[in-house]
């Protein structure tokens, strides 16, 4: 089939077996032993089904949901007698309670839809065991990022998951070729958060002005309150929002919530 991609859905074909390849075994490494006869990969967006051939080799079925109806429409006649199930819809619709066996879920995706994504599978409450995507190196790099660089994405998905970089990957490997680079970022989901979600309430005004030291951007919170809690905690008052581990923030939020 020729490569005929659709530019306001983001499609860009990764066409390096080897990396294909080696996505799918990332995200097949994660089943337990128990699980892997009954296991289900479930693809994001899966286009021409590049890496859905190397998920067909090492997962017992595949669940590919594609928003393009003609390419979810030829994906099952590229791979006659296997066990792909293709659901033409989108993903953020897509029902995750419906999926009765363990999964794991795998995708090249769309990079302006690469938030809504992630925030839709960490906060599943059908937890995927792993997710891997191949998305933007940048936001990849700051979804990993670790303190002193954190970001409101970094904090949010590091609070309902344990987040690992893959491969980087040239954009000379993608036809047509994006315009940026891209990396595999691997997600573990946790049993449970690392911190409740209403301390994020507080987290997004501290990042309204990220460069601003945290002290000004809690500025509806008076100073003194403001440096009670710092020293009490034990952070700078010259700290900054990036600074801050959930942790950190939690505590924060906790102090305030116990002077009210």
């Amino acid at each position: 089939m020729a490569l005929q991609n659709n530019k306001s859905l983001g499609q860009n074909w990764l066409k390096n077996r080897v990396i294909l390849d080696e996505i799918a075994e990332i995200a097949a490494d994660s089943s337990s032993p128990e699980a892997e006869e009954n296991r289900l990969c479930l693809e994001i967006g899966p286009g021409l089904g590049t890496l859905t051939s190397s998920l067909l080799r090492v997962f017992p079925k595949v669940l590919a949901i594609e928003f393009d109806k003609k390419l979810a429409d030829n994906l099952p006649k590229s791979f006659p007698g296997k066990n792909l199930e293709v659901k033409n819809m989108d993903f953020l619709k897509f029902n995750l309670e419906s999926v009765k066996e363990p999964y794991v879920v795998a995708g090249n995706i769309p990079y302006y839809i690469t938030s809504p994504i992630i925030q839709k599978l960490v906060k599943a409450t059908n937890k995927p065991e792993r997710i891997v995507l191949l998305i933007q190196k940048e936001v990849a790099e700051r979804i990993a990022a670790e303190k002193g660089k954190h970001t409101v994405l970094s904090l949010m998905v590091q609070n309902y998951a344990k987040v690992s970089l893959g491969p980087v990957v040239s954009r000379e490997e993608f036809a047509p070729a994006p315009k940026v680079d891209s990396q595999v970022v691997i997600l573990d989901p946790l049993d449970s958060p690392v911190i409740p979600e209403a301390t994020f309430a507080l987290i997004k005004r501290g990042f309204s002005a990220p460069r601003k030291k945290l002290i000004k951007n809690l500025g509806q919170i008076s100073k003194e309150d403001l440096l009670k809690a710092f020293a009490e905690i034990g952070i700078s008052a010259d700290v900054r929002s990036a600074d801050l581990s959930l942790k950190e923030w939690q505590k924060l939020d906790s102090f305030f919530s116990c002077q009210s």
